[in-house]
């Protein structure tokens, strides 16, 4: 058995909700010599660079998830033409949605009606569309801003596993992302509808929208919740974040033609160009 194999296979029994609260529990700590410890070993470990943050320096933040969710400067991120990355992160797969079914990974597909928590009326709307997979890793920035301008039309929250969602989990783990805990923000744009997934993962203690605050944890069976009032945000806003490393997945109704020279498996950063809409 292979290192990655093992690695997926011993997630299995972990209780994944539990091990992750309770290190949401010590990421929210604001003792000064212990956040300013996890803090400085988190830096070292994962090689952090903190020039490009709004507050640099390390121990100015009040506890560990004000560090991870740290701002960038104003300048930091230039936004690209036509689709842009959400994040930065790793592009892991990208392309067309066919026969309702995303690629996860290398012999492993997953479908659009399960990821958006059993919704058959919203999968059938990225019919013949396009979607790509973004993956945050623990050094990344972790704040999660729109590809395109949209309008918040309705946002589910969807109960599931919290498997770690790296590369060696996503190649052994059938069905990954539509089996998380995951939040889906559902968008009307220019383009046609277009779909945001958040994907939590083991040991990611909460997601956030810039709308509604704090959404997981939660429990329970799917949660939705319509939109009357227009929430809208603009290409490169700030939609959400994640309080430690996880993935996006978004999906839209129209073909999307991505730049040349990304391939998967590229490292991508927030507002770079992904590419355009074939009907644009």
């Amino acid at each position: 058995m292979t290192p990655a194999k093992l690695f997926s296979v011993i997630q299995y029994p972990i209780p994944h909700h539990l091990l992750s609260r309770l290190v949401g529990q010590l990421a929210q700590c604001r003792q000064p010599w212990l956040k300013n410890a996890l803090i400085q070993a988190f830096i070292k470990r994962f090689e952090v660079d903190m020039d490009e943050a709004a507050e640099p320096d390390p121990t100015a933040y009040a506890s560990f998830n004000d560090f991870f969710t740290r701002a960038l400067e104003d300048d930091a991120r230039p936004i690209g033409e036509g689709v842009v990355s959400p994040a930065d992160g790793t592009l892991s797969q990208f392309g067309a949605i066919e026969a309702g079914q995303l690629l996860q990974a290398k012999g492993h597909r997953f479908s659009a009606m399960e990821l958006l928590g059993g919704d058959g009326e919203a999968a059938r709307r990225y019919l013949g569309g396009s979607f790509a997979t973004v993956y945050l890793s623990p050094r990344d920035y972790h704040r999660v801003h729109m590809p395109v301008a949209g309008t918040l039309t309705e946002m589910v929250y969807v109960p599931g596993r919290l498997f770690s969602v790296n590369a060696a989990t996503t190649e052994h783990v059938p069905n990954l992302f539509a089996r998380n805990e995951r939040l889906v923000c559902h968008f009307d744009t220019e383009h046609g509808p277009m779909v945001m997934v958040l994907v939590g993962a083991m040991i990611v203690a909460a997601i956030e929208t810039v709308w509604a605050g704090q959404i997981t944890p939660l429990a329970g069976d799917v949660q939705r919740v319509r939109f009357d009032t227009p929430v809208h945000l603009d290409k490169g806003a700030e939609m959400g974040r994640f309080k430690l490393g996880s993935t996006v997945v978004m999906a839209f109704a129209t073909p999307l033609t991505v730049t040349e020279h990304i391939v998967p498996g590229a490292k991508v950063r927030m507002g770079q160009s992904l590419g355009a809409f074939s009907a644009a």
